[in-house]
């Protein structure tokens, strides 16, 4: 397992892959390098990092896509499994169990680093030197609401019992240099913890941390229980602590290597308009909403800070990479921990999160005899949508045998094609739906409630009238294959 220290470390190794390209011309923070991080989601190029920033005056530079999917063909993955510790080839089945096995791990607490040691506290802003204006905020998407300073980086904020330390990615929007907003939204975990403080009456401290480790955003970025210190779930991720030290203002500790470190406080009310913002769908949206307001009381910084930007949008950006894998790995540990047979669960980046892919053995009829496939699908989607279950935000899940590779768009889409029923063998419930769910009306978006489809494409069972692949490796016998394979090249 790799970890890293930072995100200069992490990204070292994605040049090392020939998977990151420098930017060394001048490049504005005003939409050009939004733009061009964009692009290179969608030709799947490989990530940019933009040495020279127009409107910089401290040496600030920014990096775009930190998990988008890899410009090399044979690791197009390499940024999600590198960000959680596994080789760059790791699979998409591999790093979902990864995230799985972390789950039932025991937590590792942070372990607290002299400040001295902290490159975070290498420049430190209090009073009135504590503005973001001596940072080239980035503006993301043209329509947008504002400067989004905040598309990649971790808000850390602490329950007024000091019971639960949340570490979560919220997008956040710069009002002028002392004055941020952003989605605070209950029953996300960051509103829950906001709720809290406002219920005390008093405004919530918070921390805003820019630019740490990739294990760091990438957990912020993923759905774990409520209650849970997503600061101990990392260190058993990647199989060590975080070095974290104090604030200078408020009652928090933040990630030692981090780039950037804002604190001050959120307010209690909703006291200014937020958005609107490109979201994960693939849509610009044209909703506002008033949100609370963040004061910025300190700012710490390492010298020549590297800025991280996600310009969300059409697939695949790290909503799809990310928490995309992060709630795949959710449903399969639900699923699991329902003792039923399961391979992996997906979440096909081109669907832009509103389709899951749930595989299963070929001998799941052993594990479950009696039940044929219509009861099956029934179970899991029982567990995946009846009572809040491990995700009710799944509008079309796939129920598929094993020998389907969910995370290859080619197979998939073969498979769909072929084993789905054009009207049959499908069942519905009722669920939680997101104003951001493009698939459903402006009814339902507004209800937050709606319907969530779970499709039966199991196979019959052998001798049932299972049919066989005529693909390579399926129709020719081993010696063949591997005698192919030996004299390809030839």
């Amino acid at each position: 397992m790799r970890r890293f220290t930072d995100l200069r470390d992490y990204i070292d190794a994605l040049e090392a892959l020939g998977d990151l390209r420098r930017v060394t011309r001048p490049v504005s923070a005003d939409l050009e390098a939004a733009a061009i991080t964009r692009r290179s989601y969608e030709i799947r190029s490989a990530a940019p990092f933009f040495t020279r920033i127009a409107e910089d005056e401290i040496g600030m530079r920014m990096f775009g896509a930190p998990v988008g999917v890899g410009s090399r063909p044979d690791m197009r993955l390499a940024r999600l499994a590198l960000s959680v510790g596994l080789p760059p080839e790791t699979g998409a089945a591999e790093i979902v169990d990864h995230l799985v096995r972390t789950r039932n791990a025991a937590p590792v607490p942070p372990r607290r680093v002299p400040r001295e040691s902290a490159p975070c506290k290498e420049n430190v802003l209090l009073g009135e030197k504590a503005t973001l204006d001596r940072f080239a905020i980035p503006r993301i998407h043209e329509k947008d609401g504002g400067r989004y300073l905040n598309t990649w980086g971790v808000i850390v904020a602490r329950t007024p019992d000091g019971e639960w330390v949340n570490w979560s990615i919220s997008r956040i929007m710069m009002l002028d240099g002392r004055r941020m907003t952003g989605l605070v939204v209950p029953p996300q975990h960051l509103g829950l913890v906001w709720q809290a403080w406002a219920e005390r009456g008093e405004p919530m401290p918070y921390a805003l941390v820019q630019g740490g480790a990739p294990t760091i955003p990438f957990v912020g970025g993923i759905p774990l229980p409520r209650g849970v210190d997503e600061a101990g779930y990392i260190g058993a991720l990647q199989g060590a602590p975080v070095d974290v030290v104090p604030c200078e203002t408020v009652d928090l500790e933040v990630p030692a290597h981090a780039e950037v470190v804002v604190e001050g406080h959120l307010s209690m009310g909703r006291d200014s308009v937020e958005g609107p913002f490109g979201e994960y769908a693939g849509y610009a949206s044209t909703h506002s909403s008033l949100q609370p307001v963040y004061t910025v009381e300190a700012i710490t910084y390492r010298s020549d800070p590297i800025w991280p930007i996600v310009p969300e949008g059409r697939p695949a950006d790290e909503y799809h990479t990310v928490t995309g894998t992060g709630r795949a790995a959710q449903v399969l540990h639900g699923l699991r921990r329902a003792g039923l047979p399961v391979t992996t669960v997906w979440m096909p980046f081109p669907a832009a999160m509103h389709w899951t892919v749930v595989t299963v053995p070929d001998d799941w009829r052993s594990a479950l005899p009696g039940v044929d496939s219509e009861e099956f699908t029934r179970r899991i989607g029982e567990v995946i949508h009846a009572g809040g279950g491990p995700s009710a935000m799944m509008p079309v899940t796939f129920v598929l045998d094993d020998d389907v590779d969910p995370s290859d768009e080619a197979d998939l889409l073969w498979a769909l094609a072929t084993r789905l029923h054009p009207r049959d063998r499908r069942q519905s419930w009722d669920g939680v739906v997101l104003p951001f769910m493009a698939c459903f009306s402006d009814q339902e978006r507004q209800a937050m409630r709606g319907p969530s489809v779970v499709h039966d494409g199991l196979l019959p069972a052998w001798g049932e009238g299972r049919l066989r692949h005529s693909s390579f490796d399926q129709a020719y016998p081993e010696d063949v294959r591997r005698r192919v394979l030996e004299h390809w090249d030839d």
